[in-house]
């Protein structure tokens, strides 16, 4: 009988470093299911294949505990049974950064090339939904597939989709990303785990196959069969040889292999006679009923979130470029790749979906808080001294002109544009060294008499700037140098707060602190004490604490912005659950105490308190429903009727050259149960919004697909969101808030999420997770701003980037240097892209520059330097030298950018 089919069986087990189990215990697990793995490779040539889950961290986290074994390991890697790569961790996709994301594969690649080859398998089992960019990202990582668990409503009964209502007529599709880019795309439609512990004893070998057979058939395009034989944490089947012998003699019209992915899509790529579903852009489950898409991950442990935003940002937008920029002048150290490299995998370490979604037991979350303390004390060593580097050779000499014993201070614009805003920096007006003499008490004596009046800001053209000046007083510190001892000595602190202007992109300017008197004319932003104002925009606070905002460019007026909503939540770490019938509690008619907080010539700032009375918990009923295993959307919780205080401190500040306006509530959490977004009512008539994703600016609609029934549209969001018409548009950013919804309410409500507090993990069982209900001190910031529609948009999301990146100061002293006091190594421009990133690569020495086109139209990006540089080469995220590019006869060069494409120019020097 001819064969009709083959069933490609590929063994494998799907590993979440941590979940439902802290990670050393899931770690035990490993080190004793890799041990059974080699002795059974070793033993039988018979088990020929094992996929190690595509990410290579699981090769550290096993050689960690038996370093003897990696000679072993590593041969039946480079014999080819054992693939490895090409990811170093399973990151989940809306969650980390682009990047992050390119981190995660460099790095993968950069493991796997040390045993072997590296896997290029498209590889997202389990990952909670799919950013739209991937394709192009696979392309570029030289991978033409992904295979993936969740966010496509594959085919239905008997491959029909003549209704229309699924989006991949089979488990095969091709994947098409925002730029063009295509993959096939294998969607794992009965799960990564359809062919897992196959019966050996023929009786119930038969019930098997024949029901597994039959459920792969119902959605494969071809007869090449895909079975998973594994899943979470899944142990080695030391039995499949015999099963997959007993199959065979069952089933002599199917071809049994124990498989592996390379050779299973090579078969499925011959074997397509079918023709494909193309599904466009982002995969996020949006033709289901909603129940089940895991997005309110997005809002769990929102402090993690918060600390990962931090943590990327100063890696990515803050300490590479520093690093690069001392690189390419050469100044200071080399740039440290082995520290960046140890810094991104212990980030990297909380970006698994079951981490960085704040979806496991507590003690999980407990060690990715150091983790991410651990990844950004490097990034500040990295950058403190980076920074002082280029500072140090910086010619400051001409602060000697505007007035005496000058303290120079630089500020560095790590972002991709020009940038203003309010800095703060602290400085040493005066610092006493034990090492020169002096006594302790003589120390503090001099410091605390010394005389810090009659001083002005100035610019590098002598002018003087607004200046707030406060004395933090007499302070102890110590310097660490490579070549002595530690120094330690007594300073006088003092904090300056000014406004920076026009700083420029990925450069510097610099100011100093000098001996002048000097009198500027009084001048404020506030035009009432409910009322700020500057050139750009107007805002004015109600009575209940909410605000008004006036763009000035066209006069639009946007009203009740910032009313806090809450909610209850019977859901748990996964899914967000509102009790039946329960109306949202608001601070519209409640009223706020409001004051002035800061008015300078630069800032205005003003606080509001709300003292709000909100339910305590659930009930009663939301224990026992627990205890059950109640499905949570099928359960009638109610919140507690015990009411309990949840004081809100909100500060909204406006700064002289603000395009938009920065809001920074704090509260001391003490509910459970419920969650706490705050609004901003847009008035606009659009059907659909745009949102920071991934290298993307995607659009999204506002109403679901007919399919969900879930009464909740929650969405995943990086940066900001947009909603906007002609004319007019709002964009309302954020630092680690990745939870948004766009309320259909006639409005076109934004609500945020800035709290969501629940008291379990769901999913299979009952695990309580108290410390998910974020009991404690918060703090978080948005900004909000606003824009003319497709003129200025732009703009504005360059300005909710920015809010992104932290400024950069540090203070140096009067000297020669090469480095102008207003510099930047290089200058490029391209309407509608985004930078993302500014690094050095570690195999070429080159400097890489990265932008992604935020539109789905062509753009062209123009890059110059006055650096000495031997020529521009366009590359990929893999950052490999390409063809040299043009250089024009100034040294720059014009380089033409596809749709949404994600553009990488390497510089060779």
């Amino acid at each position: 009988m001819s064969t009709k089919r083959t069933a490609h069986i590929i063994s494998h087990t799907h590993w979440d470093r941590e979940w439902y189990l802290p990670y050393e215990k899931h770690h035990v697990r490993l080190v004793k299911l890799v041990d059974t793995l080699l002795d059974k490779m070793d033993q039988d040539a018979n088990y020929r294949s094992f996929f190690l889950d595509g990410q290579t961290i699981i090769l550290e986290d096993y050689l960690q505990v038996r370093p003897e074994k990696k000679d072993r390991l590593s041969k039946l890697i480079r014999d080819g049974r054992i693939l490895i790569g090409p990811w170093y961790i399973l990151q989940d996709a809306f969650l980390t950064s682009g990047e992050a994301n390119v981190r995660n594969m460099q790095i993968g690649h950069q493991d796997a090339k040390a045993y072997g080859d590296v896997s290029k398998i498209g590889y997202f089992p389990d990952t909670f939904g799919l950013v739209g960019q991937t394709p192009q990202l696979m392309q570029q990582s030289g991978i033409t597939n992904a295979l993936f668990g969740r966010g496509v409503k594959p085919t239905g009964f008997n491959n029909t989709v003549s209704d229309g209502d699924f989006e991949s007529s089979f488990s095969e599709l091709i994947w098409e990303g925002p730029d063009g880019s295509q993959v096939l795309g294998i969607l794992f439609a009965n799960w990564y785990s359809n062919g897992n512990e196959i019966p050996v004893d023929k009786e119930e070998a038969k019930a098997y196959w024949g029901r597994k057979l039959a459920d792969a058939e119902k959605y494969a395009s071809t007869g090449e069969l895909l079975f998973m034989n594994g899943c979470d944490h899944q142990p080695v089947q030391l039995d499949l040889p015999e099963a997959i012998q007993a199959a065979s003699e069952l089933f002599p019209d199917t071809t049994f292999v124990h498989s592996n992915f390379n050779d299973y899509l090579a078969a499925v790529q011959r074997s397509g006679k079918q023709e494909l579903s193309t599904v466009k852009g982002e995969l996020r489950s949006q033709r289901t009923d909603g129940w089940s898409t895991l997005v309110n991950t997005a809002s769990a442990r929102v402090y993690l979130k918060q600390m990962n935003q931090l943590g990327q940002a100063m890696l990515e937008k803050v300490a590479e470029p520093l690093a690069a920029f001392a690189h390419v002048l050469k100044v200071g150290e080399k740039y440290p790749h082995h520290l960046f490299t140890y810094a991104w995998k212990t980030l990297m370490q909380n970006h698994p979906h079951d981490s960085i979604c704040g979806c496991s037991v507590d003690e999980v979350h407990r060690e990715m808080v150091t983790r991410f303390d651990k990844s950004r004390h490097v990034a500040e060593a990295i950058i403190d001294d980076s920074k002082q580097a280029i500072a140090d050779a910086i010619d400051t000499t001409d602060f000697t002109l505007a007035g005496e014993g000058a303290l120079p201070v630089v500020v560095f614009n790590t972002s991709g544009w020009e940038r203003s805003g309010v800095v703060s920096i602290e400085i040493d007006a005066l610092r006493l060294y034990f090492r020169d003499g002096y006594t302790l008490e003589e120390a503090s004596a001099f410091a605390k008499a010394a005389d810090i009046t009659g001083r002005a800001l100035v610019d590098a053209s002598s002018q003087p700037l607004p200046c707030t000046v406060e004395d933090l007083g007499l302070q102890f510190g110590y310097d660490l140098p490579d070549d002595k001892f530690r120094q330690p000595y007594m300073c006088r602190k003092v904090r300056l707060t000014f406004e920076a202007d026009k700083v420029p992109a990925l450069g510097l300017k610099t100011y100093a602190w000098v001996k002048r008197e000097t009198e500027l004319a009084d001048s404020s932003l506030f035009t009432n004490e409910r009322v700020m104002e500057n050139a750009a925009i107007k805002i004015e606070i109600a009575d209940n604490g909410s605000f008004t905002l006036t763009d000035k460019k066209n006069g639009r007026t946007y009203r009740d912005l910032g009313v806090y909503e809450n909610t209850g939540d019977i859901g748990n770490e996964y899914m967000f659950r509102q009790p039946d019938g329960e109306k949202p509690l608001t601070t519209s008619g409640l009223q706020a105490q409001i004051r002035v907080l800061q008015d300078t010539a630069y800032q205005a700032s003003i606080e509001i308190v709300h003292d709000w009375e909100i339910p305590a918990s659930g009930d009663d009923m939301l224990d026992v429903e627990q205890r059950d295993l109640v499905y949570y959307p099928h359960r009638k919780a109610q919140r507690s009727t015990r009411m309990i205080s949840m004081r809100i401190r909100t500060v909204v500040s406006l700064s002289r050259s603000g395009q938009g306006v920065e809001i920074e509530p704090s509260f001391n959490n003490q509910a459970k149960d419920h969650r706490l977004r705050m609004l901003f009512p847009t008035d606009m008539t659009a059907q659909t919004h745009h949102v920071d994703s991934m290298f993307e600016v995607v659009q999204r609609d506002n109403t679901p697909a007919a399919e969900w029934e879930n009464p909740s549209n929650t969405q995943h969001q990086q940066a900001f969101v947009d909603v906007s018409e002609a004319g007019a548009g709002l964009v309302v950013a954020n630092l680690g808030l990745n939870e948004y919804e766009v309320l259909r309410d006639g409005r076109n409500t934004i609500a945020v999420t800035l709290l969501r507090a629940v008291g379990e993990l769901g999913d299979w069982g009952l695990f309580p997770t108290p410390e998910a209900q974020c009991l404690g001190e918060h703090t978080v910031r948005l900004a909000i701003f606003p824009h003319t529609g497709d003129g200025d948009k732009y703009e504005a999301y360059t300005a909710a980037y920015q809010f992104q990146i932290p400024w950069t100061v540090a203070q140096t002293g009067i000297h020669y240097g090469r480095i102008a006091s207003t510099f930047a190594p290089f200058q490029w421009e391209g309407e509608g892209l985004a930078l993302s990133s500014m690094k050095m690569n570690e195999a070429s020495g080159d400097v890489l520059l990265r932008w992604y086109n935020m539109r789905s139209q062509h753009a062209e990006v123009k890059v110059s330097t006055q650096l000495p540089q031997r020529n521009f080469y366009k590359s990929t995220i893999l950052e490999i030298q390409g063809e040299r590019l043009a250089v024009k006869a100034d040294g720059g060069l014009t380089l033409p950018v596809g749709p949404c494409e994600i553009v990488t120019i390497g510089i060779q020097r």
